[in-house]
């Protein structure tokens, strides 16, 4: 595994197993900058949505990299105020529009929002018919929300992006995705840095000789998930991709598989409603 390693998705489309996230990027130099670091080092997928107000950097930095468009695999997401079909597919070409691509390799339903979500679903499956995104996902979905979308869906999600860490485990989840055969994507795999200083995060890292972003990264990683971790300082982007020459024991994954608590730093989709 490598920083170019790819899955294959459940419609066949590859998709780096690593990326930048980019959520509370400034937009503007700080994301353009960033981007095009993470791009010059290797990564070949970046992760952004309209309500990080970022694409249009996103797209700038692909561009002037020199590397061929369709090398790189560019996620974005359908916020909530766009949500239903109209809104939707209006949402999706204002994306197109600022990102300065014609087609997007990814596009998600940020959240699941009551009454609104079946019909932005709806109308991604028309975006992703039309060959606009090369699939479509899903991102903060239960258990539940993935059950009712079975329900009504003629396209199956390739993926659920959901927050997803040690302290995160969302084993259940994880299991059921599996079963329908979607990729479990991990947001905020470093918790923002609120865990660093975990007793036995600090015992991994001398043990590994790694920094505990590195260790939560590379558990992320061999827990079997697609990982985006989000920073925008030029070390911290080579660092967080500096994860693949080492590998956690068995013994070790079950002591981080142990520290869940339930700890978000984001909003919870079960309150969503």
């Amino acid at each position: 595994m490598n920083l170019q390693t790819k899955i294959t998705l459940n419609n066949k489309v590859k998709i780096p197993v690593l990326g930048l996230g980019t959520y509370l990027m400034k937009p503007g130099e700080e994301t353009y900058n960033a981007c095009r670091w993470a791009l010059e080092f290797g990564y070949r997928h970046i992760d952004t949505a309209s309500f990080y107000r970022n694409e249009e950097d996103v797209g700038r930095a692909v561009r002037n990299s020199g590397i061929d468009r369709k090398d790189v695999f560019i996620t974005t997401k359908v916020w909530n105020d766009d949500q239903g079909y109209d809104k939707t597919l209006r949402a999706v070409e204002t994306s197109l529009k600022k990102l300065g691509f014609d087609y997007i390799d990814l596009i998600l339903v940020h959240w699941p929002v009551p009454g609104l979500r079946k019909e932005t679903w709806k109308a991604l499956e028309k975006v992703y018919d039309e060959g606009i995104s090369a699939a479509i996902g899903v991102s903060n979905y239960t258990i539940a929300h993935l059950q009712e979308l079975f329900n009504y869906a003629n396209v199956i999600p390739v993926v659920n992006q959901v927050e997803f860490s040690p302290f995160l485990y969302q084993k259940e989840l994880k299991e059921f995705c599996e079963e329908n055969n979607i990729y479990i994507e991990a947001y905020s795999p470093l918790v923002r840095g609120r865990k660093f200083d975990h007793p036995l995060l600090v015992e991994l890292s001398r043990k590994y000789q790694k920094t505990p972003a590195q260790i939560l990264i590379r558990w992320a990683l061999q827990i079997g998930t697609i990982v985006i971790p989000k920073s925008s300082r030029k070390e911290r982007i080579i660092e967080n991709a500096s994860v693949f020459d080492f590998e956690i024991s068995d013994e070790d994954m079950a002591k981080l598989n142990s520290l869940s608590e339930g700890y978000r730093v984001a909003w919870n989709p079960e309150k969503v409603e």
